[in-house]
């Protein structure tokens, strides 16, 4: 079986934490192919040094495998010297087991990459590539804070203060200033009448309901410092999170329009749209067709079919941080019964 060759001069990169091994593949007009093979220090000057490497063979392709992080300070300097760097999946890419070295490994990408068999990596412009960065890294200063709060929660439960049965949002504006009351002041001068005064007017809860859940409170051991530093921790988190929403203050206002066409849709909100662009980013045509999008996004079953017959397969591993946005959002469009109940009905059809 022959492949044909697509690209007569191309280049395979092994990258590594300290080494990036290199191979380019020059194709003639015979198909005969002349392998060029050099290593390269990961550091700023051996990443100089690649780049003029591949000028000296006029090579503007470059592929190479998805290792770890160390492959994006390859890929921004590769694109910032006009080059083409593709990224690719190390699945597509592997070498068989016995004939495993870096060069070679290097060697087998090359060939691979000349004969377009290596199924390329979605990856954004910069600026998107920024946002995504920037939305992630809320992301997770969003399930910290989350946990900073379950932790706190269960310090209430061990010390018998209950104020989460009695007020809707325990880290409401009353349930917290009742807490920090309770955190500064000694047992024996905590007051009723400066606890109620603490809680606003339109809290619900009767006031007896609400001192009957802090009357016998015992902060046992170490929980009055735990919840003091969970308190400290969860203000810093509140502050880096008000920081990188200034930063993406920017892109909601470069990317107004289509955030605004986004929210359109049921269950979308304005953060949400902005974390879906910073996803998929603004350019449809990379995709195929909406299936191809949805397979990406890992919401799509894989196909187990042997002998005529068809085995039930679950969702791919792929889309970690789209696919449970998605998730959230089609849920809360599922719940959604004025704005457009629909969904809601189609939910409960299901």
């Amino acid at each position: 079986m022959s492949f044909k060759i697509l690209k007569n001069n191309c280049c395979g990169l092994d990258v590594h934490k300290t080494w990036i091994y290199a191979c380019i593949g020059i194709t003639d007009s015979h198909s005969r192919t002349e392998y060029k093979q050099a290593r390269f220090s990961s550091f700023t000057k051996g990443l100089q040094e690649l780049c003029d490497w591949l000028a000296k063979y006029n090579c503007t392709d470059v592929c190479m495998e998805s290792t770890g992080k160390y492959w994006i300070p390859v890929f921004n300097i590769l694109e910032q010297c006009g080059l083409k760097p593709v990224l690719t999946h190390p699945k597509y890419v592997k070498q068989a087991k016995g004939r495993k070295t870096d060069f070679r490994d290097a060697i087998h990408i090359a060939s691979l990459f000349r004969m377009d068999l290596v199924v390329a990596s979605f990856i954004p412009p910069a600026d998107i590539r920024d946002l995504r960065e920037l939305c992630r890294y809320r992301l997770k200063l969003t399930y910290m804070r989350t946990s900073e709060k379950n932790r706190f929660q269960n310090s209430m439960t061990v010390s018998k203060v209950r104020l989460d049965c009695v007020f809707s949002d325990p880290f409401g504006k009353s349930a917290s200033a009742i807490m920090e009351y309770l955190i500064g002041t000694d047992p024996d001068q905590v007051s009723d009448e400066e606890i109620l005064h603490l809680v606003d007017r339109r809290v619900q809860a009767s006031s007896e309901d609400i001192l009957e859940s802090i009357h016998g409170y015992e902060f046992i051991g170490v929980q009055r410092d735990k919840l003091n530093i969970i308190q400290l921790h969860l203000g810093q988190l509140n502050e880096c999170i008000r920081l990188i929403d200034e930063k993406l203050e920017y892109y909601r206002q470069k990317y107004f329009r289509i955030i605004h066409h986004l929210v359109t849709m049921v269950g979308i909100t304005d953060i949400s749209a902005l974390y879906i662009l910073g996803e998929i980013g603004t350019d449809m045509s990379v995709w195929k067709d909406d299936a191809a999008l949805s397979c990406w996004a890992g919401l799509s079953p894989a196909n187990n079919a042997s002998a005529g017959k068809k085995k039930s397969t679950r969702t791919g591993n792929g889309g970690h941080y789209l696919k449970p946005l998605l998730v959230q959002c089609a849920l809360a469009a599922a719940k959604s019964t004025k704005k457009d109940p629909y969904f809601h009905y189609k939910y409960e059809t299901l």
